[in-house]
């Protein structure tokens, strides 16, 4: 494993570490499922996991239309086997004691949804890796493939500053670097980076409980859940340009501080006792890239290509899994990744999927 800089330098160590099996997708619930399903045993299979707590997560609907299509949402999920239900705003106040009444029309509801505590999420997998015997090297960059053949070429090594790592399989990761990633491999891939922000409130007697819902407006983009007794928010700009961003938006944070009291009047008075930023990757359709390196006009044979769109806690199990299925079978039995291929996209790296409808409203383009 090829790390550029150091494990968990990125937006790893960072995140919230929100776990959800309510996507938008079949697909994504598959995802969101099997990742559950692996951090409720992963301390079985390794003797440490990644701190996963059952939580239950809400997804309000701000407007009437979000209520239709969050309706719509629930019996596609729920023909997938997903225990979800719909709270009126009585039943989602009842749910989540600090949610206030105003300002939202209920909420999509699933029990047992998450959280992971993404610093040690980290260090278990880098203890995975040391007890499995791969070789990781930090401080390492890649900088080109090797490949044989003409037109249609395969890959044979991996250039490095230390040399030629010789091989005939290849796993192109790396969240909101991939894209430059790509064009050192010679591919296009379409990801970008978009600065995301958290912070977590002072705490408050409200906030003193052992368990309570995590909670996403869909609408504003804006999500929370308990938090060293105080609430952790997060949220991404829309309006933002794409790009790498690792300081505070402090002007789009109060505007989403506003969003929340509306939402959750107790916070209205909380300072803030953590604030913090790192750039996330996304995807143009908001759903994962999963195959090998087969773009609209061009491929190179044993490389596979894994992004998570901005879901690496919640997604990144599943696609994990799936993405060491196809490199080393050539399919999986996860679940149907057929259409979620680089070949999805057109030179402009539009998708021709319609775009999951339950992520952060991420930027428009990824240029």
């Amino acid at each position: 494993m090829l790390e550029r800089g150091q494990v968990g330098d990125g937006a790893s160590s960072r995140a919230a570490g929100i776990v959800r099996a309510q996507g938008g997708t079949p697909a994504t619930v598959a995802l969101g499922r099997w990742s559950i399903d692996f951090y409720r045993t992963q301390h079985d299979l390794f003797g440490f996991d990644s701190g996963f707590r059952e939580l239950g997560y809400m997804l309000l609907a701000a407007t009437e239309q979000d209520v239709a299509d969050a309706r719509r949402r629930v019996e596609m999920q729920r023909a997938e086997n997903l225990d979800v239900r719909w709270l009126t705003p009585t039943e989602a106040v009842e749910v989540a004691p600090t949610l206030g009444l105003e300002g939202h029309h209920g909420a999509t509801y699933v029990a047992t949804d998450g959280a992971i505590d993404p610093p040690r999420n980290v260090m278990a997998y880098t203890m995975a890796m040391k007890e499995a015997g791969a070789d990781l090297r930090e401080r390492t960059q890649m900088t080109g493939l090797v490949t044989s053949g003409g037109s249609e070429r395969k890959v044979i090594g991996v250039e490095t500053p230390d040399g030629v790592i010789s091989t005939e399989r290849v796993l192109l990761t790396g969240g909101p670097s991939l894209r430059a990633i790509g064009r050192t491999a010679g591919i296009q891939i379409p990801v970008g980076g978009a600065r995301h922000q958290i912070a977590v409130t002072e705490p408050h007697p409200g906030f003193d409980v052992d368990r309570a819902p995590m909670i996403f407006d869909l609408r504003a983009g804006l999500y929370w859940r308990l938090e060293e007794g105080g609430l952790l928010f997060g949220m991404s700009n829309p309006s933002e340009p794409p790009g790498e961003a690792r300081s505070v938006d402090w002007d789009y944070m109060k505007r989403m501080r506003f969003r929340l009291a509306e939402l959750v009047p107790l916070t209205r008075t909380l300072d803030l006792r953590k604030v913090w930023a790192a750039t996330i990757d996304y995807t143009p359709d908001h759903l994962p890239i999963l195959g090998p390196a087969t773009t609209f006009d061009d491929s190179i044979e044993g490389v596979t290509v894994a992004a998570a769109g901005g879901h690496g806690m919640m997604w990144g199990p599943a696609v994990a899994r799936i993405a060491a299925d196809l490199a080393l079978e050539g399919k999986t039995g996860l679940t149907d990744v057929s259409e979620l291929g680089l070949d999805r996209f057109d030179a402009e790296g539009r998708s021709r999927l319609q775009a999951d409808p339950i992520a952060l409203p991420f930027p428009g383009s990824t240029d």
